[in-house]
């Protein structure tokens, strides 16, 4: 059946660029050839009996969020010093410039060599331009945030989603619950890594978590 539409149509454009087209006589056969050509191409390549079949879109995996592009939870300063530095990092993150990302904080930090929350960015910036692997200078980006301000929240949150991220779930299970510890009941960021920890332990099963924490 398939094969008598396409002879129809192909008979309807033939007369079109005849008639319609106003094609001259003498670049008729020509036309008709090209028609009968393309036939002959879809008669070679073209599969008309197979069934459709309607290509599903692919399960996004459940992860622990994208360090980069995460929300800050209420971790850094919206209106400091850093925060001119982390938009243009942002920003270039955004379209895929990672390492421009990273070297634009890395400026940042030579003028504030003791902001906690470039440090942080300099730590997400570099694990995204190692597509999500917490890296060693990655870690050490965490760890001199962690050195300069032990209390802030933001280098172990974003240290453990880069572990978790790089399948390293007992790291990240030891430092979010260290956090969740000494995280005030009214904090900002508890929903935000209760969630987290509790999705992180679902994938973790059976398993018994470190015994002692590492990272920030």
């Amino acid at each position: 059946m398939i094969w008598l539409w396409l002879l129809l149509v192909a008979a309807v454009t033939a007369g079109g660029i005849a008639w319609l087209g106003r094609v001259p006589a003498a670049a008729r056969p020509l036309a008709a050839a090209a028609v009968m050509l393309g036939l002959a191409g879809y008669a070679l390549q073209g599969s008309p009996a197979l069934p459709g079949k309607p290509v599903a879109a692919p399960e996004e995996p459940e992860g622990f969020g994208e360090a980069i592009t995460d929300r800050r939870q209420g971790m850094a300063d919206r209106f400091g010093p850093a925060a001119q530095w982390l938009a243009m990092s942002d920003g270039f993150a955004r379209t895929g410039k990672t390492a421009l990302a990273a070297q634009t904080l890395e400026k940042g930090l030579q003028k504030y060599p003791d902001n906690v929350d470039l440090w942080v960015g300099l730590g997400n910036a570099l694990v995204a331009h190692g597509g999500g692997m917490m890296s060693p200078a990655a870690a050490l980006a965490f760890d001199e945030a962690a050195k300069r301000d032990p209390t802030h929240p933001a280098a172990p949150f974003f240290a453990g989603l880069a572990m978790a991220q790089s399948g390293d779930l007992r790291g990240a299970d030891a430092v979010w619950s260290g956090l969740l510890a000494r995280s005030p009941a009214d904090a900002p960021w508890r929903a935000d890594l209760e969630m987290r920890l509790d999705q992180l332990r679902r994938a973790m099963g059976p398993q018994l978590p470190s015994e002692a924490g590492n990272g920030p």
